[in-house]
């Protein structure tokens, strides 16, 4: 049968499993989910859903969700203080921030496709 890690975490010295625990508890502060970032702000859902304009259910179902819209996952940062960048990691070169993503009222006006104007006159 093999050896657990709680087994193999046993067998190192007392230091190395400091180093190895400290090594994991900086991982997971890399890897907050909404609630937790939150949480570190000391904020709480209702002082969040007052900051945006929201209710606090609303906050309390963001926070559960797995896919949410940038501009929404933007005005949730911002309304913490922070600011939202968008890394991009491609396994053949260094990490590139993504620039250019703005908020649909910061968008120049698009000017009217044929399409558009075809679907007007119809």
């Amino acid at each position: 049968m093999g050896t657990s890690l709680k087994d193999k975490m046993n067998q190192l010295s007392p230091d190395r499993q400091a180093r190895i625990n400290a090594e994991a508890d900086r991982l997971h502060e890399e890897y907050l989910t909404l609630q937790q970032l939150r949480k570190a702000k000391d904020m709480t859902q209702v002082q969040l859903a007052e900051t945006l304009g929201i209710r606090q259910a609303s906050v309390a179902q963001m926070e559960k969700r797995s896919d949410l819209m940038l501009s929404t996952l933007r005005s949730y940062v911002e309304a913490m203080g922070g600011k939202l960048n968008l890394m991009v990691e491609f396994p053949d070169r260094a990490p590139v921030l993504l620039d250019g993503l703005t908020d649909t009222e910061e968008l120049p006006a698009r000017k009217p496709s044929s399409a558009d104007q075809s679907a007007r006159s119809a």
